[in-house]
Protein backbone atom coordinates (compact mmCIF):
# COMPACT_ATOMS: atom_id res chain seq x y z
CA UNK A 1 0.00 0.00 0.00
CA UNK A 2 1.39 3.42 -0.96
CA UNK A 3 2.13 6.07 1.67
CA UNK A 4 -0.65 8.35 0.41
CA UNK A 5 -3.20 5.53 0.49
CA UNK A 6 -2.03 4.46 3.94
CA UNK A 7 -2.43 7.99 5.27
CA UNK A 8 -5.94 8.18 3.83
CA UNK A 9 -7.25 4.91 5.31
CA UNK A 10 -5.28 4.76 8.58
CA UNK A 11 -7.66 6.87 10.74
CA UNK A 12 -10.67 4.80 9.65
CA UNK A 13 -8.83 1.51 10.19
CA UNK A 14 -7.68 2.58 13.66
CA UNK A 15 -11.25 3.49 14.67
CA UNK A 16 -12.59 0.18 13.31
CA UNK A 17 -9.86 -1.74 15.16
CA UNK A 18 -10.85 -0.13 18.47
CA UNK A 19 -14.49 -1.12 17.90
CA UNK A 20 -13.49 -4.72 17.14
CA UNK A 21 -11.19 -4.77 20.18
CA UNK A 22 -14.06 -3.65 22.43
CA UNK A 23 -16.29 -6.42 21.00
CA UNK A 24 -13.59 -9.08 21.22
CA UNK A 25 -12.34 -8.39 24.76
CA UNK A 26 -15.35 -9.72 26.74
CA UNK A 27 -16.05 -12.49 24.22
CA UNK A 28 -12.51 -13.89 24.34
CA UNK A 29 -12.68 -14.22 28.12
CA UNK A 30 -16.28 -15.43 28.25
CA UNK A 31 -15.75 -18.16 25.66
CA UNK A 32 -12.66 -19.34 27.55
CA UNK A 33 -14.71 -19.66 30.73
CA UNK A 34 -17.46 -21.50 28.82
CA UNK A 35 -14.77 -23.88 27.54
CA UNK A 36 -13.67 -24.68 31.09
CA UNK A 37 -10.37 -22.81 30.74
CA UNK A 38 -8.87 -19.63 32.27
CA UNK A 39 -9.86 -16.34 30.54
CA UNK A 40 -6.24 -15.69 29.57
CA UNK A 41 -6.39 -18.66 27.16
CA UNK A 42 -9.09 -16.90 25.14
CA UNK A 43 -7.13 -13.65 25.09
CA UNK A 44 -4.06 -15.45 23.70
CA UNK A 45 -6.20 -16.89 20.91
CA UNK A 46 -7.65 -13.45 20.15
CA UNK A 47 -4.16 -11.94 19.95
CA UNK A 48 -2.98 -14.67 17.54
CA UNK A 49 -6.17 -14.25 15.50
CA UNK A 50 -5.45 -10.55 15.08
CA UNK A 51 -1.68 -10.34 14.68
CA UNK A 52 -0.99 -13.57 12.77
CA UNK A 53 -4.18 -14.73 11.05
CA UNK A 54 -5.21 -11.13 10.33
CA UNK A 55 -1.97 -10.68 8.36
CA UNK A 56 -2.27 -13.98 6.44
CA UNK A 57 -6.05 -14.22 5.99
CA UNK A 58 -7.74 -14.68 2.64
CA UNK A 59 -10.71 -12.63 3.85
CA UNK A 60 -9.31 -9.19 4.62
CA UNK A 61 -12.23 -8.02 6.74
CA UNK A 62 -12.89 -11.22 8.68
CA UNK A 63 -11.80 -11.24 12.33
CA UNK A 64 -10.63 -14.49 13.92
CA UNK A 65 -10.61 -15.56 17.54
CA UNK A 66 -12.18 -18.01 19.99
CA UNK A 67 -15.71 -18.96 18.90
CA UNK A 68 -18.75 -19.95 20.91
CA UNK A 69 -19.36 -22.68 18.33
CA UNK A 70 -16.35 -24.63 19.62
CA UNK A 71 -16.79 -23.94 23.35
CA UNK A 72 -18.91 -27.04 23.95
CA UNK A 73 -16.48 -29.31 22.09
CA UNK A 74 -13.45 -27.89 23.91
CA UNK A 75 -15.20 -28.24 27.29
CA UNK A 76 -15.86 -31.92 26.55
CA UNK A 77 -12.29 -32.54 25.32
CA UNK A 78 -10.76 -30.92 28.40
CA UNK A 79 -13.08 -32.89 30.68
CA UNK A 80 -12.24 -36.22 29.03
CA UNK A 81 -8.55 -35.82 28.16
CA UNK A 82 -7.26 -32.94 30.27
CA UNK A 83 -5.90 -29.51 29.35
CA UNK A 84 -2.52 -30.94 28.31
CA UNK A 85 -4.04 -32.82 25.36
CA UNK A 86 -5.75 -29.76 23.92
CA UNK A 87 -2.42 -28.60 22.49
CA UNK A 88 -1.69 -31.75 20.41
CA UNK A 89 -5.32 -31.87 19.20
CA UNK A 90 -5.15 -28.25 18.02
CA UNK A 91 -1.74 -28.78 16.41
CA UNK A 92 -3.09 -31.67 14.33
CA UNK A 93 -6.34 -29.85 13.56
CA UNK A 94 -4.41 -26.80 12.39
CA UNK A 95 -2.15 -28.96 10.23
CA UNK A 96 -5.23 -30.52 8.61
CA UNK A 97 -6.60 -27.05 7.87
CA UNK A 98 -3.27 -25.89 6.45
CA UNK A 99 -3.04 -28.93 4.16
CA UNK A 100 -6.68 -28.53 3.09
CA UNK A 101 -5.97 -24.94 2.11
CA UNK A 102 -2.77 -25.85 0.26
CA UNK A 103 -4.59 -28.56 -1.68
CA UNK A 104 -7.37 -26.08 -2.48
CA UNK A 105 -10.10 -27.95 -0.65
CA UNK A 106 -11.72 -24.85 0.82
CA UNK A 107 -14.83 -25.10 -1.32
CA UNK A 108 -15.55 -28.61 0.02
CA UNK A 109 -15.93 -27.34 3.57
CA UNK A 110 -18.79 -25.16 2.33
CA UNK A 111 -20.89 -27.98 0.90
CA UNK A 112 -22.34 -28.70 4.34
CA UNK A 113 -26.11 -28.40 4.25
CA UNK A 114 -27.24 -25.12 5.89
CA UNK A 115 -29.80 -27.07 7.95
CA UNK A 116 -26.96 -29.03 9.59
CA UNK A 117 -24.90 -25.89 10.28
CA UNK A 118 -27.82 -23.93 11.71
CA UNK A 119 -28.91 -26.95 13.75
CA UNK A 120 -25.36 -27.40 15.06
CA UNK A 121 -25.19 -23.75 16.14
CA UNK A 122 -28.63 -23.98 17.76
CA UNK A 123 -27.64 -27.07 19.74
CA UNK A 124 -24.40 -25.41 20.81
CA UNK A 125 -26.35 -22.30 21.81
CA UNK A 126 -28.69 -24.30 24.06
CA UNK A 127 -25.75 -26.09 25.70
CA UNK A 128 -23.98 -22.78 26.32
CA UNK A 129 -27.12 -21.36 27.95
CA UNK A 130 -27.59 -24.43 30.15
CA UNK A 131 -23.98 -24.34 31.34
CA UNK A 132 -23.54 -20.59 31.75
CA UNK A 133 -26.65 -20.05 33.89
CA UNK A 134 -24.72 -22.01 36.54
CA UNK A 135 -21.68 -19.75 36.07
CA UNK A 136 -23.99 -16.75 36.44
CA UNK A 137 -24.72 -18.04 39.96
CA UNK A 138 -20.99 -18.44 40.70
CA UNK A 139 -21.44 -22.22 40.53
CA UNK A 140 -19.60 -24.81 38.43
CA UNK A 141 -21.33 -26.19 35.31
CA UNK A 142 -22.06 -29.90 34.96
CA UNK A 143 -20.58 -32.19 32.28
CA UNK A 144 -23.67 -32.37 30.03
CA UNK A 145 -26.61 -30.23 29.02
CA UNK A 146 -29.17 -32.52 30.65
CA UNK A 147 -27.17 -32.56 33.90
CA UNK A 148 -27.06 -28.76 33.84
CA UNK A 149 -30.82 -28.59 33.31
CA UNK A 150 -31.56 -31.07 36.09
CA UNK A 151 -29.20 -29.34 38.52
CA UNK A 152 -30.46 -25.81 37.90
CA UNK A 153 -33.19 -25.74 40.62
CA UNK A 154 -30.67 -26.94 43.21
CA UNK A 155 -28.16 -24.31 42.04
CA UNK A 156 -30.77 -21.56 42.50
CA UNK A 157 -31.71 -22.88 45.94
CA UNK A 158 -28.04 -22.91 46.94
CA UNK A 159 -27.42 -19.40 45.58
CA UNK A 160 -30.22 -17.70 47.54
CA UNK A 161 -28.75 -18.06 51.05
CA UNK A 162 -25.19 -17.36 49.80
CA UNK A 163 -23.67 -14.61 47.67
CA UNK A 164 -24.66 -16.45 44.46
CA UNK A 165 -27.79 -14.34 44.08
CA UNK A 166 -25.59 -11.23 43.75
CA UNK A 167 -23.73 -12.86 40.89
CA UNK A 168 -27.03 -13.86 39.32
CA UNK A 169 -28.29 -10.26 39.39
CA UNK A 170 -25.06 -9.07 37.72
CA UNK A 171 -25.47 -11.67 34.96
CA UNK A 172 -29.12 -10.78 34.39
CA UNK A 173 -28.26 -7.08 34.39
CA UNK A 174 -25.60 -7.68 31.73
CA UNK A 175 -28.13 -9.52 29.53
CA UNK A 176 -30.69 -6.72 30.03
CA UNK A 177 -28.20 -4.01 29.09
CA UNK A 178 -27.16 -5.89 25.94
CA UNK A 179 -30.77 -6.42 24.86
CA UNK A 180 -31.82 -2.82 25.54
CA UNK A 181 -28.72 -1.43 23.84
CA UNK A 182 -29.36 -3.54 20.74
CA UNK A 183 -32.98 -2.31 20.57
CA UNK A 184 -32.60 1.36 21.44
CA UNK A 185 -29.00 2.47 20.99
CA UNK A 186 -28.57 5.87 19.26
CA UNK A 187 -27.25 5.80 15.73
CA UNK A 188 -24.33 8.02 16.67
CA UNK A 189 -23.21 5.51 19.34
CA UNK A 190 -23.72 2.34 17.30
CA UNK A 191 -19.97 1.61 17.41
CA UNK A 192 -20.13 0.90 21.16
CA UNK A 193 -20.73 -2.86 21.61
CA UNK A 194 -23.49 -3.94 23.96
CA UNK A 195 -21.31 -6.66 25.50
CA UNK A 196 -18.68 -4.16 26.60
CA UNK A 197 -21.32 -1.78 27.95
CA UNK A 198 -23.04 -4.56 29.90
CA UNK A 199 -19.81 -5.91 31.37
CA UNK A 200 -18.52 -2.41 32.14
CA UNK A 201 -21.67 -1.37 34.02
CA UNK A 202 -21.83 -4.69 35.89
CA UNK A 203 -18.16 -4.35 36.91
CA UNK A 204 -18.68 -0.76 38.07
CA UNK A 205 -21.77 -1.75 40.09
CA UNK A 206 -20.00 -4.70 41.69
CA UNK A 207 -17.10 -2.45 42.81
CA UNK A 208 -19.28 0.39 44.10
CA UNK A 209 -21.50 -2.02 46.06
CA UNK A 210 -18.56 -4.19 47.15
CA UNK A 211 -20.35 -7.35 46.03
CA UNK A 212 -18.85 -10.69 47.09
CA UNK A 213 -18.69 -12.36 43.67
CA UNK A 214 -16.09 -14.32 41.73
CA UNK A 215 -13.91 -12.20 39.49
CA UNK A 216 -11.77 -12.93 36.44
CA UNK A 217 -8.48 -14.57 37.25
CA UNK A 218 -5.84 -13.16 34.90
CA UNK A 219 -2.14 -13.55 35.75
CA UNK A 220 -0.05 -10.41 36.11
CA UNK A 221 2.42 -11.90 33.67
CA UNK A 222 0.75 -13.41 30.59
CA UNK A 223 3.61 -15.83 30.07
CA UNK A 224 2.20 -17.72 33.07
CA UNK A 225 -0.92 -18.49 31.01
CA UNK A 226 1.10 -20.17 28.26
CA UNK A 227 1.29 -23.95 28.45
CA UNK A 228 3.92 -24.92 25.90
CA UNK A 229 3.24 -28.09 23.96
CA UNK A 230 5.35 -30.96 25.25
CA UNK A 231 6.75 -33.25 22.52
CA UNK A 232 5.92 -36.30 24.65
CA UNK A 233 2.21 -35.39 24.47
CA UNK A 234 2.29 -35.81 20.68
CA UNK A 235 2.67 -39.55 21.15
CA UNK A 236 -0.83 -39.63 22.63
CA UNK A 237 -2.26 -38.74 19.21
CA UNK A 238 -2.03 -42.44 18.42
CA UNK A 239 -5.22 -42.70 20.48
CA UNK A 240 -8.10 -42.97 17.91
CA UNK A 241 -10.40 -40.82 20.07
CA UNK A 242 -7.90 -37.95 19.92
CA UNK A 243 -7.53 -38.32 16.15
CA UNK A 244 -11.31 -38.14 15.77
CA UNK A 245 -11.36 -35.08 18.04
CA UNK A 246 -8.73 -33.34 15.88
CA UNK A 247 -10.71 -34.05 12.71
CA UNK A 248 -13.88 -32.77 14.39
CA UNK A 249 -12.20 -29.53 15.48
CA UNK A 250 -10.69 -29.03 12.00
CA UNK A 251 -13.98 -29.65 10.22
CA UNK A 252 -16.22 -27.56 12.48
CA UNK A 253 -13.71 -24.68 12.68
CA UNK A 254 -13.25 -24.70 8.89
CA UNK A 255 -16.96 -24.85 8.12
CA UNK A 256 -17.76 -22.02 10.56
CA UNK A 257 -14.85 -19.92 9.24
CA UNK A 258 -15.79 -20.22 5.59
CA UNK A 259 -19.49 -19.69 6.21
CA UNK A 260 -18.56 -16.55 8.12
CA UNK A 261 -16.23 -15.41 5.31
CA UNK A 262 -19.04 -15.88 2.78
CA UNK A 263 -21.37 -13.83 5.00
CA UNK A 264 -18.74 -11.06 5.31
CA UNK A 265 -18.43 -10.94 1.50
CA UNK A 266 -22.14 -10.14 1.30
CA UNK A 267 -21.64 -7.16 3.64
CA UNK A 268 -19.23 -5.19 1.45
CA UNK A 269 -18.41 -4.58 -2.21
CA UNK A 270 -14.63 -4.88 -1.95
CA UNK A 271 -12.26 -7.74 -2.72
CA UNK A 272 -13.80 -11.21 -2.37
CA UNK A 273 -12.37 -13.76 0.04
CA UNK A 274 -9.86 -16.40 -1.04
CA UNK A 275 -11.25 -19.39 0.85
CA UNK A 276 -8.19 -21.59 0.41
CA UNK A 277 -5.86 -18.87 1.69
CA UNK A 278 -8.24 -18.23 4.59
CA UNK A 279 -8.23 -21.93 5.45
CA UNK A 280 -4.43 -22.05 5.41
CA UNK A 281 -4.23 -18.96 7.64
CA UNK A 282 -6.65 -20.52 10.12
CA UNK A 283 -4.53 -23.67 10.11
CA UNK A 284 -1.38 -21.71 10.99
CA UNK A 285 -3.30 -19.86 13.71
CA UNK A 286 -4.63 -23.06 15.28
CA UNK A 287 -1.19 -24.66 15.16
CA UNK A 288 0.20 -21.69 17.09
CA UNK A 289 -2.68 -21.95 19.56
CA UNK A 290 -1.82 -25.63 20.00
CA UNK A 291 1.83 -24.81 20.65
CA UNK A 292 0.87 -22.21 23.29
CA UNK A 293 -1.93 -24.23 24.86
CA UNK A 294 -4.66 -21.71 23.94
CA UNK A 295 -8.22 -22.08 22.63
CA UNK A 296 -9.00 -23.04 19.02
CA UNK A 297 -9.99 -20.21 16.69
CA UNK A 298 -12.35 -19.64 13.80
CA UNK A 299 -13.47 -16.69 11.74
CA UNK A 300 -16.19 -15.10 13.87
CA UNK A 301 -19.20 -13.34 12.35
CA UNK A 302 -19.95 -11.09 15.37
CA UNK A 303 -16.51 -9.48 15.35
CA UNK A 304 -16.31 -9.49 11.55
CA UNK A 305 -19.65 -7.73 11.08
CA UNK A 306 -18.61 -5.12 13.68
CA UNK A 307 -15.42 -4.62 11.65
CA UNK A 308 -17.33 -4.00 8.41
CA UNK A 309 -19.95 -1.78 10.05
CA UNK A 310 -17.19 0.33 11.63
CA UNK A 311 -15.93 1.17 8.14
CA UNK A 312 -12.87 -1.06 7.78
CA UNK A 313 -11.66 -1.64 4.22
CA UNK A 314 -8.29 -3.38 4.75
CA UNK A 315 -6.78 -6.08 6.97
CA UNK A 316 -5.09 -3.38 9.07
CA UNK A 317 -8.07 -3.07 11.43
CA UNK A 318 -7.95 -6.79 12.23
CA UNK A 319 -4.20 -6.64 12.91
CA UNK A 320 -4.53 -3.54 15.09
CA UNK A 321 -7.31 -5.13 17.16
CA UNK A 322 -4.89 -7.95 18.02
CA UNK A 323 -2.30 -5.36 19.01
CA UNK A 324 -4.78 -3.57 21.31
CA UNK A 325 -5.63 -6.90 22.97
CA UNK A 326 -1.93 -7.57 23.56
CA UNK A 327 -1.26 -4.09 24.99
CA UNK A 328 -4.35 -4.21 27.22
CA UNK A 329 -3.34 -7.57 28.65
CA UNK A 330 0.25 -6.45 29.25
CA UNK A 331 -0.49 -3.01 30.70
CA UNK A 332 -3.99 -3.21 32.22
CA UNK A 333 -4.38 -6.75 33.50
CA UNK A 334 -5.54 -5.38 36.87
CA UNK A 335 -8.63 -3.97 35.14
CA UNK A 336 -9.52 -7.43 33.86
CA UNK A 337 -9.21 -8.84 37.37
CA UNK A 338 -12.10 -6.59 38.47
CA UNK A 339 -14.61 -8.09 36.02
CA UNK A 340 -17.24 -10.39 37.61
CA UNK A 341 -17.27 -13.86 36.07
CA UNK A 342 -21.08 -13.82 36.24
CA UNK A 343 -21.19 -10.81 33.91
CA UNK A 344 -19.12 -12.63 31.25
CA UNK A 345 -21.44 -15.62 31.68
CA UNK A 346 -24.34 -13.27 30.95
CA UNK A 347 -22.63 -12.30 27.67
CA UNK A 348 -22.39 -15.99 26.76
CA UNK A 349 -26.03 -16.67 27.67
CA UNK A 350 -27.09 -13.81 25.40
CA UNK A 351 -24.80 -15.16 22.66
CA UNK A 352 -26.34 -18.62 23.13
CA UNK A 353 -29.81 -17.21 22.50
CA UNK A 354 -28.48 -15.58 19.33
CA UNK A 355 -27.12 -18.92 18.11
CA UNK A 356 -30.61 -20.44 18.37
CA UNK A 357 -31.68 -18.64 15.19
CA UNK A 358 -35.42 -19.27 14.84
CA UNK A 359 -35.53 -17.00 11.80
CA UNK A 360 -33.12 -19.37 10.02
CA UNK A 361 -35.30 -22.30 11.12
CA UNK A 362 -38.41 -20.71 9.60
CA UNK A 363 -36.57 -19.78 6.40
CA UNK A 364 -35.68 -23.44 5.88
CA UNK A 365 -39.42 -24.10 5.49
CA UNK A 366 -39.20 -22.62 2.00
CA UNK A 367 -37.36 -25.77 0.93
CA UNK A 368 -39.78 -28.25 2.48
CA UNK A 369 -40.14 -30.01 5.80
CA UNK A 370 -37.01 -32.13 5.59
CA UNK A 371 -34.51 -29.24 6.15
CA UNK A 372 -36.52 -28.12 9.19
CA UNK A 373 -36.53 -31.67 10.52
CA UNK A 374 -32.76 -31.95 9.93
CA UNK A 375 -32.22 -28.67 11.82
CA UNK A 376 -34.29 -29.84 14.80
CA UNK A 377 -32.84 -33.37 14.83
CA UNK A 378 -29.24 -32.05 14.71
CA UNK A 379 -29.86 -29.58 17.52
CA UNK A 380 -31.67 -32.08 19.76
CA UNK A 381 -29.05 -34.79 19.15
CA UNK A 382 -26.28 -32.37 20.21
CA UNK A 383 -28.22 -31.46 23.36
CA UNK A 384 -29.05 -35.05 24.34
CA UNK A 385 -25.79 -36.75 23.24
CA UNK A 386 -22.72 -34.78 22.14
CA UNK A 387 -21.57 -32.42 19.41
CA UNK A 388 -19.95 -34.98 17.11
CA UNK A 389 -22.90 -37.38 17.29
CA UNK A 390 -25.34 -34.58 16.54
CA UNK A 391 -23.38 -33.41 13.49
CA UNK A 392 -23.10 -36.98 12.18
CA UNK A 393 -26.86 -37.43 12.59
CA UNK A 394 -27.39 -34.22 10.64
CA UNK A 395 -25.13 -35.44 7.84
CA UNK A 396 -26.88 -38.82 7.89
CA UNK A 397 -30.29 -37.19 7.44
CA UNK A 398 -28.91 -35.11 4.58
CA UNK A 399 -27.60 -38.23 2.84
CA UNK A 400 -30.93 -40.00 3.41
CA UNK A 401 -32.70 -37.10 1.74
CA UNK A 402 -30.29 -37.20 -1.20
CA UNK A 403 -30.72 -40.97 -1.54
CA UNK A 404 -34.49 -40.62 -1.44
CA UNK A 405 -34.41 -37.86 -4.06
CA UNK A 406 -32.05 -39.90 -6.22
CA UNK A 407 -34.25 -43.00 -6.01
CA UNK A 408 -37.51 -41.34 -7.05
CA UNK A 409 -38.81 -42.79 -10.31
CA UNK A 410 -42.20 -42.33 -11.91
CA UNK A 411 -43.13 -45.31 -14.11
CA UNK A 412 -46.04 -45.05 -16.57
CA UNK A 413 -47.25 -47.53 -19.22
CA UNK A 414 -49.11 -45.61 -21.95
CA UNK A 415 -51.05 -46.92 -24.97
CA UNK A 416 -49.92 -45.22 -28.18
CA UNK A 417 -52.32 -44.39 -31.09
CA UNK A 418 -50.71 -47.08 -33.27
CA UNK A 419 -52.24 -50.48 -32.62
CA UNK A 420 -50.07 -52.83 -30.57
CA UNK A 421 -47.62 -50.09 -29.56
CA UNK A 422 -47.04 -48.80 -26.03
CA UNK A 423 -44.66 -46.45 -24.28
CA UNK A 424 -42.89 -47.23 -21.00
CA UNK A 425 -42.26 -43.73 -19.67
CA UNK A 426 -39.57 -43.36 -16.98
CA UNK A 427 -39.10 -40.03 -15.20
CA UNK A 428 -36.52 -39.48 -12.45
CA UNK A 429 -33.67 -41.77 -11.42
CA UNK A 430 -33.79 -45.47 -12.27
CA UNK A 431 -31.77 -47.20 -9.55
CA UNK A 432 -31.75 -50.75 -8.14
CA UNK A 433 -34.29 -49.60 -5.54
CA UNK A 434 -36.90 -49.37 -8.29
CA UNK A 435 -36.26 -52.78 -9.85
CA UNK A 436 -39.31 -54.40 -8.12
CA UNK A 437 -41.67 -51.67 -9.33
CA UNK A 438 -40.23 -51.77 -12.85
CA UNK A 439 -40.52 -55.59 -12.91
CA UNK A 440 -44.18 -55.38 -11.96
CA UNK A 441 -44.94 -52.92 -14.76
CA UNK A 442 -43.04 -54.97 -17.35
CA UNK A 443 -45.02 -58.04 -16.28
CA UNK A 444 -48.28 -56.27 -17.19
CA UNK A 445 -47.28 -55.70 -20.85
CA UNK A 446 -49.38 -57.91 -23.18
CA UNK A 447 -47.69 -60.40 -25.52
CA UNK A 448 -46.80 -59.17 -29.01
CA UNK A 449 -46.60 -55.50 -28.00
CA UNK A 450 -43.99 -53.10 -29.32
CA UNK A 451 -42.74 -51.11 -26.34
CA UNK A 452 -40.96 -47.78 -26.71
CA UNK A 453 -38.72 -46.85 -23.75
CA UNK A 454 -37.48 -43.22 -24.02
CA UNK A 455 -34.65 -42.60 -21.58
CA UNK A 456 -34.28 -38.84 -22.11
CA UNK A 457 -36.43 -38.07 -19.03
CA UNK A 458 -34.04 -39.94 -16.73
CA UNK A 459 -31.42 -38.13 -14.69
CA UNK A 460 -29.68 -41.44 -14.01
CA UNK A 461 -30.04 -45.14 -14.80
CA UNK A 462 -27.91 -47.86 -13.23
CA UNK A 463 -26.86 -51.28 -14.54
CA UNK A 464 -29.56 -53.18 -12.62
CA UNK A 465 -32.39 -51.40 -14.44
CA UNK A 466 -30.61 -51.70 -17.79
CA UNK A 467 -30.09 -55.42 -17.32
CA UNK A 468 -33.77 -55.81 -16.39
CA UNK A 469 -34.82 -54.15 -19.65
CA UNK A 470 -32.34 -56.29 -21.62
CA UNK A 471 -33.57 -59.48 -19.98
CA UNK A 472 -37.22 -58.62 -20.65
CA UNK A 473 -36.39 -57.94 -24.30
CA UNK A 474 -34.65 -61.31 -24.70
CA UNK A 475 -37.31 -63.28 -22.81
CA UNK A 476 -40.26 -61.84 -24.77
CA UNK A 477 -38.77 -61.68 -28.26
CA UNK A 478 -40.02 -65.24 -29.00
CA UNK A 479 -43.57 -64.11 -28.13
CA UNK A 480 -43.52 -61.36 -30.73
CA UNK A 481 -42.77 -58.54 -28.32
CA UNK A 482 -40.27 -55.86 -29.22
CA UNK A 483 -38.46 -53.40 -26.96
CA UNK A 484 -37.23 -50.13 -28.53
CA UNK A 485 -34.83 -48.10 -26.42
CA UNK A 486 -34.86 -44.42 -27.40
CA UNK A 487 -31.63 -43.26 -25.88
CA UNK A 488 -31.40 -39.59 -26.87
CA UNK A 489 -29.18 -37.78 -24.35
CA UNK A 490 -27.32 -40.92 -23.25
CA UNK A 491 -23.76 -41.70 -24.15
CA UNK A 492 -22.91 -43.73 -27.24
CA UNK A 493 -21.31 -46.46 -25.16
CA UNK A 494 -24.74 -47.11 -23.63
CA UNK A 495 -26.29 -47.42 -27.10
CA UNK A 496 -23.63 -49.90 -28.16
CA UNK A 497 -24.41 -52.09 -25.18
CA UNK A 498 -28.16 -51.96 -25.83
CA UNK A 499 -27.80 -52.92 -29.52
CA UNK A 500 -26.31 -56.26 -28.55
CA UNK A 501 -29.56 -57.47 -26.95
CA UNK A 502 -32.48 -55.20 -27.83
CA UNK A 503 -33.55 -52.96 -30.64
CA UNK A 504 -32.53 -49.31 -30.69
CA UNK A 505 -35.18 -46.92 -31.93
CA UNK A 506 -34.74 -44.47 -34.74
CA UNK A 507 -34.66 -41.64 -32.24
CA UNK A 508 -31.31 -42.76 -30.88
CA UNK A 509 -28.47 -40.34 -31.42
Amino acid sequence: MRAAQLKAVLPRELLASVVVFLVALPLCMGIAIASGLPPAKGLITGIIGGLVVGFLAGSKLQVSGPAAGLAVLVFELVRQHGVAMLGPILLLAGLLQLLAGRFRLGCWFRVTAPAVVYGMLAGIGVLIILSQVHVMLDAAPKPSGLDNLAAFPAAVAQALPSFGWQAGLLGLSTIAVMWLWEKFRPHTLRFIPGALLGVGLATLASLLLALQVKRVDVPENMTEAIDWLRPADLLNLADPTLLIAAFAVAFIASAETLLSAAAVDRMHSGERADFDRELSAQGIGNMLCGLLGALPMTGVIVRSSANVQAGATTRMSTIFHGLWLLLFVLLLSSVLQSIPVASLAGVLVYTGFKLVDLKAFRSLGRYGRMPMFTYAATALAIIFTDLLTGVLIGFGLTLVKLAWKASRLKISLIDLPQEGEMELRLVGAATFLKVPALTQVLGSIPEGATVHVPLNNLSYIDHSCLELLEEWGRANASKGSKLLIESRGLKRRLEGRLRTTVGVGAAAS
